[in-house]
């Protein structure tokens, strides 16, 4: 399938972008687990009240007998609660992000980092899988860790990403997607890299689309099992009407985490003035941020 690349690009002031500050190494993060088997490799909101949230978080995990899934709940910004979720039948590999549907309640996406794709229904503690669907096919070599879905104009488009690797950019995808079929228009694909962070960069680890369509995208550094970690969060672009990605001449930069491989991203309000960001910081575990 031949993918169209975007060379257009907008320019985003400062304005137009959310206000994060730069956080120190373990300012405000909440730990959900330790060790390899306990990090974020995605996150959405299940549920909330005044001062609660209630998070799917998936993780990357391969082997039989390990956790794919947890609800946790925070208050107050704090973990209160983490409790596995069940995932009858196959188990996916690599789970890499999480997705909520917009408009079908208690429905998401996750995306493992081969392209497959669940469509699932979480009830209590339980996924149900819904479906299954692989991403139109992209470059070779390609390693996703980002899906997202937005509604635009009556129309609905989602959007991933492979991680890209160090001099490797990053690939954006977008396509219309048709949640009942689970297939997709014709995707199109724009190169995305950022300057910071400078070594072992993954270009794109999660990205997040506010409502009024501006494109979030993180990225990290992940040298190996035991860091350093380091990662940022940019104000990358917009969606357009037609499903189409400009990117910003220059992303603005809007928060910078050391000592963090952040993977997984998702807006806590319509403004996406606050954010829940989740890590993936191998032998040092997974924990939780609002920022």
């Amino acid at each position: 399938m031949r993918l169209r690349y975007l060379g257009a690009a907008v320019a985003i002031t400062t304005a137009a972008v959310l206000p994060a500050p730069a956080a120190q190494a373990d300012d405000g993060w909440q730990s959900i687990g330790e060790g390899m088997l306990a990090g974020v490799s995605g996150i959405a909101v299940l549920d909330r009240g005044w001062d609660r949230i209630d998070a799917l978080v998936v993780r990357d995990n391969k082997k039989p007998g390990q956790n794919r899934a947890v609800r946790v709940r925070l208050i107050g910004g704090k973990v209160t609660k983490v409790d596995p979720i069940t995932w009858p039948g196959e188990l996916p590999i690599d789970l890499e992000s999480v997705e909520a549907v917009p408009g079908r309640a208690g429905e998401y996406i996750a995306l493992a980092s081969a392209g497959k794709g669940f469509h699932i229904r979480v009830c209590g503690l339980t996924a149900e899988v819904l479906g299954t669907f692989q991403v139109p096919k992209g470059a070779e070599g390609d390693n996703y860790e980002s899906f997202a879905l937005k509604s635009v104009r009556g129309r609905l488009f989602a959007v991933w990403a492979d991680r890209g690797q160090d001099s490797r950019a990053s690939t954006l995808y977008s396509a219309e997607f048709d949640v009942a079929k689970l297939s997709f228009g014709a995707p199109r694909a724009v190169p995305f890299r950022v300057s910071y962070p400078e070594r072992d960069v993954r270009h794109a680890s999660d990205l997040e689309i506010t409502e009024d369509n501006r494109i979030l995208i993180s990225s990290a550094s992940d040298p190996g099992d035991n860091g350093p970690f380091d990662s940022a969060v940019y104000a990358a672009g917009t969606l357009r009407a037609d499903g189409s990605i400009a990117l910003a001449a220059d992303p603005v930069r809007i928060g910078v985490f050391p000592g963090h491989k952040i993977e997984a991203l998702t807006c806590l309000s319509v403004s996406c003035g606050r954010l829940l960001y989740g890590t993936d910081d191998e032998e040092g575990g997974g924990s939780v941020r609002i920022g």
